[in-house]
């Protein structure tokens, strides 16, 4: 008989990038870039934490955000489609249910990423999708994950979760 863990974890799972969004700072306008490089134990080397250079013990190395979830978080905040650079999650990822795969080693690209837990929103999407929007992010957040293996990530790459 399948356990839940099983059951949250098919052989077939994968994915694909859509987007890859990348920032200089904290509150630098956030931006997408056609591919990048996942640096082991810091981050993506276009984004804040890749060009510090820094080994980085954070569990928010590299956000994910599920590209249908976007859709969800525009309806509960009310608003038009959402670009998602606002939402300032590094890889918009679609086809694969990223909850499930908490824990789990995903390859993405030429990296392997190990999913950490879920990626809260912050106060800024209040800002960003305008009043509700941090509510509507709660659950709809995405993942944060370790870079574990370095490697060059491009949009349309396959995510796949290693078993």
């Amino acid at each position: 008989m399948k356990t839940i863990r099983d059951l949250n974890r098919p052989p077939q799972i994968e994915g694909r990038i859509e987007s890859i969004i990348v920032r200089g700072s904290p509150r630098d306008r956030a931006r997408t870039v056609e591919g990048t490089v996942a640096l082991a134990g810091i981050g993506l080397a276009d984004d804040r934490l890749g060009q510090r250079g820094e080994s980085e013990l954070s569990t928010r190395q590299v956000t994910l955000i599920q590209a249908e979830h976007l859709p969800v978080i525009a309806g509960l905040a009310r608003v038009e489609p959402i670009d998602p650079i606002g939402l300032r999650r590094n890889l918009v990822i679609s086809g694969i249910n990223l909850l499930t795969l908490k824990n789990a080693r995903l390859k993405v690209g030429a990296a392997l990423l190990e999913i950490v837990g879920p990626c809260q929103p912050c106060s800024r999407m209040e800002e960003t999708i305008g009043p509700g929007g941090y509510a509507a992010m709660r659950g709809h957040g995405g993942m944060t994950a370790r870079v574990l293996v370095g490697g060059s990530i491009n949009v349309g790459d396959v995510v796949k979760a290693e078993s």
